[in-house]
């Protein structure tokens, strides 16, 4: 999924939270400053605006929850204007009913029916008005700035590939047919995919080869590509999809991996607070090591690495525990790497490890600076190991499944075994995690990443 689509998704929440304080205000506001000419208020004095604020508060809290179980925070599907409305108007409905049900457990007579009817009607219309204006902007950002536009490749040349090109013409929330292609070969796919450039691969012709289908979803997977496909193949080829429909066509979408949508969500705001308190707490620790580094060694406190993360290069910085040039003395040498299985370089006893650099490397305490790229948005607390541009360009196939997600600052290789295992071994358990992602499996790798702080010593 899109930045720009989590964004739009993930903004309907706080936005419908909004729209149902406003219209409880406006409720509060229509009672007692135009209605009561023609109806005098008799509870001003024990309701007022504060202690009201207060209810509504809690009953916008209790409708967004009956909006988040009837699926208007799904980010799995496309909803019509009807359908939301529809949606809006039945769960606010049982928001409204559990309120009146609860006001008769009180055994309390509530002090204005107006003010609960006022307030689910106000609530239905400016949310679902909330939710046109964002729809609008959406549409505006993808018209105007081409903002979260989805490159589509179509494939087929039946009619239902012609219906999909029809809708996707005729879309108004992202997608733009950049080529059409009746049977090709992959490297015409390549092509396209290069020149001019293409986002998501939909593949609409049943009787496209089976064969090709194979080779058409890896090669998506390697390039970070969206594949989906009008549901009419015999078998999948991932365990992660979703269901779309666009207009009156129905889509199945491909998914590298289960960490999506509001798990994504959650996982960067995890980072983000994690990141940030580790920061502030290990401040001091930051000082003190930088003057021991300092003063054992020439060079910088801070070495910025190369490292990719998904397809992207980024800087990681770690404290310095080499020599300042120890980049350069690696080419003399490769004949000790002891990494033999694949493209990693690793030598037990390197002769480029500080005095100190040897006792950073042996508590972790190197990798503490990888907060900062955690907060940045480069790395997770969580993923499979970043590594360096070169090692990836030697990577084959299947390894290549390690770059769906972002990288992270330790993973579940690392507390299975750190850099001591086989490189294949390495990618099977970082292969597992991207197919099995949860919070959970974050959370248990976190707590095994502090218990093995203190007992591992194959960094040194």
């Amino acid at each position: 999924m899109k930045k720009a689509d989590l964004f739009f998704n993930v903004a309907r929440l706080p936005v419908d939270f909004a729209m149902l304080l406003l219209a409880g205000i406006v409720t509060y506001i229509l009672r007692t400053r135009i209605l009561d000419v023609f109806k005098p208020v008799l509870f001003e004095f024990n309701l007022p605006l504060l202690n009201y604020l207060y209810l509504v508060v809690l009953a916008a809290l209790l409708t967004i929850i009956f909006y988040a179980a009837s699926g208007l925070y799904s980010m799995k599907s496309r909803m019509s204007k009807a359908e939301e409305f529809t949606k809006i108007l039945v769960t606010s409905l049982a928001s409204l009913m559990s309120v009146i049900i609860f006001i008769f457990l009180r055994q309390e007579l509530f002090n204005s029916r107006f003010l609960v009817l006022g307030g689910w009607f106000f609530g239905i219309i400016f949310v679902f008005l909330g939710r046109v204006l964002i729809r609008s902007f959406q549409r505006h950002a993808v018209t105007k700035h081409n903002f979260g536009i989805h490159r589509v490749l179509v494939i087929g040349d039946d009619a239902v590939s012609q219906q999909v090109v029809q809708d996707i013409e005729q879309d108004k929330t992202g997608y733009r047919l950049v080529k059409h292609l009746s049977n090709p070969e992959l490297a015409e796919v390549q092509e396209a995919v290069g020149n001019p450039g293409v986002d998501e691969v939909i593949l609409a012709d049943p009787n496209y080869p089976e064969e090709k289908i194979t080779q058409l979803v890896e090669f998506c997977h390697e390039h970070h590509l969206v594949f989906k496909f009008v549901p009419n193949m015999h078998h999948m080829l991932t365990r992660h999809f979703e269901f779309d429909v666009m207009h009156n066509t129905p889509l199945i979408e491909l998914k590298r991996t289960g960490l999506d949508g509001w798990g994504r969500v959650f996982k960067r705001l995890i980072d983000v607070f994690s990141a940030s308190a580790a920061l502030i707490i290990l401040s001091p620790v930051f000082a003190i090591v930088s003057h021991l580094i300092k003063r054992d060694s020439d060079g910088p406190v801070i070495v910025r690495l190369k490292r990719m993360s998904r397809n992207k290069e980024f800087e990681l910085l770690k404290f310095r525990s080499m020599v300042a040039n120890a980049e350069e003395l690696k080419p003399t040498l490769a004949p000790l790497n002891e990494r033999n299985d694949g493209p990693l370089f690793k030598i037990k006893n390197d002769p480029r490890i500080t005095r100190v650099g040897r006792w950073l490397r042996k508590y972790r305490i190197d990798e503490l600076p990888q907060f900062w790229n955690v907060m940045k948005g480069d790395i997770s607390l969580v993923g499979p190991r970043p590594h360096q541009p070169d090692e990836i360009a030697l990577y084959e196939k299947h390894h290549k499944k390690l770059l769906a997600i972002k990288a992270g600052a330790s993973g579940l290789a690392q507390v299975s075994g750190s850099s001591d295992l086989p490189f294949e071994e390495e990618v099977a358990l970082d292969t597992f995690y991207i197919e099995n992602w949860s919070l959970w499996l974050d959370a248990k790798i976190v707590i095994r990443t502090l218990f093995k702080l203190f007992s591992d010593s194959s960094a040194v």
